[in-house]
């Protein structure tokens, strides 16, 4: 357990909303540490001086519970029956998505005084339809991501307050290897391990959460499209597009198709969807939305021994994602002879950008880095982020080394 005592910030939001008339709804891909998350949770609880009459944890997962999956009643008869409910109660059911009909689970125990209800799940769509109807304003979601560059150096036992690491071998590892929590703990058993786990995870989110629970028949094709995004984190796509280039292929797929197997990909948390932001018309666009991986490790699975994908893309990635832990909304920004890497709105609602390079190689790259956010004439901050050890501001744009972004504590603006 001790490897996970860094997700301090995912703990610290649960506790904010302990006994707050609200359901915790902890979302996010499998194996991304939601299970250890809340046992890890429970822990704390236990040591608060909770009793264990006053706390059910139940991962349906488990072989055991699946008589319960189908029979709410003895479900609900199970779990009520184990707690005492004369004082407040924690009731966590991990992989809620495999029960049938579960959002009436939740709504029963989430009516009855005295129970604070926690759930996962590794399907977004656990919150769209009935769920979100039926529980509307009455929940709150933790997104959980892999580990942060900081977290997996914490992992690592690295201490990355040290100015004089090779910051840039150890992003390497990262990359290459995986942010997935577990993975990080195979690594003393060699490449190989961490290979054979991507794998298995990848088998199980494509088998059990996707190509099972939506029917899709023709597998071949969900690989296809599912690699083709991977080789592309970063490009602007379209479902066209790729409908066309799998036809170049001799497969025939039409671009709906295309496009609600990217749904799936992006509802199970494997890729993540961004959209473009009209930088001259201040609003959303609807066509050529870009998509980002959720653990660049997954590339050596999806995009094989010619991981394509450039270092600048895989740098974009990661900063991506750091975004969105952070608490971002986040687009990528056009307009008609620009491009910005990163619109966002920060968690006290103001505008940032963001532009990533991995290096500043030569006049032609710091022409065209620093330009694409100097075209965007308002007074919102800018950055500009690059592996460089020597930086330089310009015209009011932020140069920062990027693993120093990475890895500033709590960066606050307030």
């Amino acid at each position: 357990m001790e490897n996970y005592t860094n997700r301090k910030e995912y703990i610290s939001k649960l506790m904010a909303y302990k006994d707050k008339d609200l359901i915790k709804v902890v979302s996010g891909l499998r194996r991304s540490g939601k299970s250890t998350l809340l046992e890890l949770y429970r822990q704390i609880l236990l040591q608060m001086g909770v009793q264990s009459k006053q706390i059910v944890f139940l991962n349906f997962e488990n072989f055991e519970l699946r008589k319960y999956l189908d029979d709410l009643d003895a479900l609900y008869a199970h779990i009520i029956g184990q707690l005492d409910l004369s004082k407040p109660c924690y009731v966590f059911l991990d992989e809620v998505q495999n029960v049938n009909k579960f959002e009436h689970l939740v709504d029963g125990l989430f009516v009855k005084p005295n129970i604070d209800v926690y759930i996962t799940g590794s399907n977004a769509l656990l919150l769209s339809g009935e769920l979100a109807t039926l529980l509307s304003g009455r929940y709150i979601e933790i997104s959980i991501l892999p580990f942060s560059f900081k977290e997996y150096l914490t992992a690592r036992n690295i201490d990355s307050s040290n100015k004089y690491l090779n910051y840039e071998a150890l992003f390497f590892d990262y990359v290459n290897e995986t942010s997935l929590p577990k993975g990080v703990e195979l690594r003393k058993g060699g490449f190989d391990k961490i290979y054979e786990y991507l794998e298995a995870i990848y088998t199980t989110i494509i088998e059990k959460d996707i190509t099972q629970r939506y029917q899709i028949n023709d597998k071949r094709t969900f690989g296809n499209i599912t690699k083709f995004v991977a080789t592309n984190i970063g490009n602007p796509l379209s479902p066209n597009n790729i409908a066309k280039i799998l036809k170049q292929n001799g497969s025939n797929t039409h671009n709906t198709t295309v496009e609600r197997y990217l749904e799936y990909l992006v509802a199970s948390f494997v890729f993540y969807k961004v959209n473009r932001f009209d930088l001259k018309g201040k609003k959303q666009l609807a066509t050529q939305e870009k998509y980002y991986i959720v653990d660049v490790g997954l590339l050596n699975i999806l995009a094989g021994k010619e991981r394509t994908t450039d270092r600048g893309h895989i740098l974009e990635n990661i900063v991506y994602l750091e975004l969105l832990r952070r608490g971002n909304k986040i687009w990528t920004g056009t307009a008609r002879n620009n491009e910005v890497d990163f619109v966002c709105k920060n968690p006290t609602g103001d505008i940032e950008y963001y532009q990533v390079a991995w290096q500043m190689s030569d006049e032609s790259t710091i022409e065209r880095e620093f330009s694409a956010l100097e075209k965007i004439n308002d007074n919102y901050p800018k950055y500009l982020l690059t592996t460089d050890s020597f930086t330089q501001n310009r015209s009011g744009i932020k140069h920062i080394n990027v693993f120093n972004w990475l890895l500033e504590t709590n960066k606050k603006k307030e």
